[in-house]
């Protein structure tokens, strides 16, 4: 075969294009996590006062003793930075307003317990045969509400001795106390005392517990008598001799 007529082979060779990576995107990533950083801090920082400001440096310079002087909780924090200024977007004021009108129902509970304190004292004072019990109740206002304390003495007992049958002029007491105790913005409790002295008469396994329940519970008869309500009643509290009380 002459030189002329040699075939022409062509070689096709598949060449294979280098891959440049994912790695511009890691970099590029990173810059707009670096952008968006800058970013809020030159907010927060447009917002907030010197004072806070100042909060936040001393946070950064030295983070451990903010950290162990104590402090709220990160769940009841107000700070967008632990430690350093208030939130910008904390919704403080709501917070406020309930603050607010909590205060504003204790006063108004309060106002309502020494009003209806110096009503009783009036309605004692005006009645001559209750005046005389006057030296045997007292009255103070404890966080539970208005405690209204009946205590014995041994001229003018409440109760016949070793009974749980009341006393005439208790009755008396107690239902003019009644009506007056409707008024009480919160439930009623009665709690029966008893001296420290041995119960021996009565029946067998009969003891200052029997006796001071009883007498709780007739005094709660002798107010429903005299027109309290008796869903104002939250419960009746035995308590013996355990708490007794001074009769000075």
């Amino acid at each position: 075969m002459s030189d002329g007529h040699r075939p022409i082979i062509i070689r096709r060779k598949k060449v294979v294009k280098h891959h440049h990576g994912g790695s511009w995107k890691i970099a590029f990533a990173d810059f707009m996590t670096a952008l968006m950083a800058l970013f809020l801090v030159l907010w927060i920082l447009s917002t907030s006062s010197d004072a806070q400001r100042a909060s936040v440096a001393s946070y950064f310079s030295t983070p451990l003793v903010v950290a162990m002087a104590g402090g709220d909780k990160s769940s009841a924090s107000t700070s967008a930075i632990p430690g350093g200024g208030p939130d910008p977007v904390y919704a403080e004021g709501e917070k406020m307003r309930i603050d607010l009108r909590s205060q504003g129902r204790s006063d108004e509970g309060q106002n309502r317990l020494n009003r209806l304190r110096q009503r009783i004292e009036a309605v004692i004072a005006a009645d001559v045969r209750l005046r005389e019990l006057s030296s045997q109740m007292r009255m103070d206002i404890t966080r539970e509400g208005l405690r209204i304390q009946l205590v014995d003495t041994e001229r003018r007992p409440m109760f016949e001795l070793g009974s749980e049958q009341v006393a005439p002029y208790m009755r008396e007491l107690l239902r003019t106390l009644a009506p007056l105790l409707n008024e009480l913005p919160n439930l009623l409790s009665i709690s029966g005392h008893t001296d420290s002295l041995d119960y021996v008469s009565g029946h067998r396994g009969y003891s200052n517990w029997e006796l001071s329940s009883d007498r709780a519970n007739a005094s709660r008869r002798e107010l429903v008598a005299g027109g309290l309500n008796p869903d104002k009643l939250l419960r009746v509290a035995v308590m013996s001799d355990r708490v007794p009380l001074n009769d000075k």
